[in-house]
């Protein structure tokens, strides 16, 4: 969704980028990929892109400096996969496993969903092709070819 201050999704993600840059080393990031809401509903199309960053940060607190930079942005969560101006996921921590399941109890690792979306895959592809899900094994690129072909997704932009 258009950010009131940052204009079109592209423009607002490279602002958030911006603001991550100052509390992470980024040392590696996809191009934007546009693609349908997942699960499939009347939203419009989303954009997103993956980030490599290195941090002295635990997951718990890296998860909680991306929620503040969502908050920053405006984002106030209050319903499951509403539309949104910015939706910051961690998605792996190295090859941490947590026993937790709640996400609202904390960080979930690796991100539940991120093995059935292409919007997730196909940037992680793109930058870390060496990267193995924590649990299958499998590469991101793996991954991306057993899924329903009723993701679409192009790249709109690096």
């Amino acid at each position: 969704m258009p950010h009131p201050d940052y204009g079109d999704p592209v423009n607002t993600l490279g602002e958030a980028v911006h603001r991550l840059r100052k509390i992470v080393h980024v040392s590696r990031q996809s191009s934007w990929y546009r693609s349908a809401p997942v699960p499939i509903s009347d939203q419009p199309w989303f954009v997103n892109a993956v980030l490599v960053v290195e941090t002295e940060m635990s997951e718990i607190d890296l998860l909680q400096a991306l929620h503040r930079t969502e908050r920053e942005f405006g984002r106030v969560r209050r319903q499951r996969w509403e539309a949104r101006v910015l939706d910051l996921d961690l998605l792996a921590y190295h090859d941490l496993v947590t026993e937790n399941q709640d996400q609202a109890a904390g960080p979930v690792l690796p991100h539940p969903h991120m093995q059935g979306r292409a919007f997730v895959l196909a940037p992680i592809s793109e930058i870390a092709p060496e990267w193995r899900h924590p649990i299958s094994r499998l590469r991101a690129s793996e991954l991306l070819k057993i899924l329903p072909s009723e993701q679409p997704f192009d790249v709109v932009g690096v």
